[in-house]
């Protein structure tokens, strides 16, 4: 009876121990390489400071990236549009609904002045597909194995989850941004979730 009890709790130990062991391997393939030319969609969450409180805004949106402009369109969870963005070397331009264009040299400013929030759309044409400047300089490419950096301008980028996280070239599927506060910028966080590309 005794040993009968004996190995019935070495069996137990065994398998709760091996319901906890999360699995060691994760893919080092970095992500696939980089396109100048990319349209992607999906949805977002971004937490921002306005007048002390947090806001939160959620919606969709979708990115349209060639070597001389960055289109994005931002929407309700309902699909629809709450502002469209142009970004060319010369100058941004945001459009709200009917009102006039706003235009300006700087997309974060912008987007601050008019949203409430910055859409760091200089850093997204790296991020969406995996890549950044780090803190150090340096390139990164991100894959499963290696999935956060702190970039130079203070944001830090976590992939969280991959289209595929066996592909010999990965795609990001979930990246959630991070930027704490500071003397000259509020704290802000975003979280995105890309599409399946077709």
């Amino acid at each position: 009876m005794l040993r009968t009890k004996t190995r019935f709790l070495a069996l137990a130990c065994a398998a709760l121990l091996s319901a906890c062991v999360t699995p060691a391997y994760l893919s080092k393939a970095n992500v696939a390489a980089y396109r100048e030319a990319i349209e992607l969609n999906g949805r977002l969450t971004v937490n921002y400071q306005k007048d002390g409180q947090t806001e939160t805004l959620t919606g969709k949106f979708s990115w349209n990236q060639t070597p001389a402009a960055v289109n994005v369109s931002l929407a309700s969870p309902l699909g629809q549009t709450i502002a469209t963005i142009s970004v060319t070397p010369d100058a941004a331009t945001l459009t709200q609904g009917d009102r006039a264009p706003r235009v300006a040299r700087d997309i974060d400013t912008l987007t601050a002045q008019t949203l409430g929030w910055s859409l760091p759309v200089s850093g997204l044409r790296d991020w969406l597909q995996g890549y950044a400047t780090g803190a150090d300089g340096q390139r990164f490419a991100a894959s499963p194995a290696a999935n956060t950096v702190t970039t130079a301008d203070g944001w830090r980028l976590t992939y969280v989850s991959w289209q595929d996280p066996d592909a010999a070239k990965p795609l990001p599927k979930r990246i959630d941004v991070a930027r704490a506060a500071s003397a000259t910028v509020e704290a802000m966080e975003i979280r995105i979730v890309i599409d399946p590309q077709g």
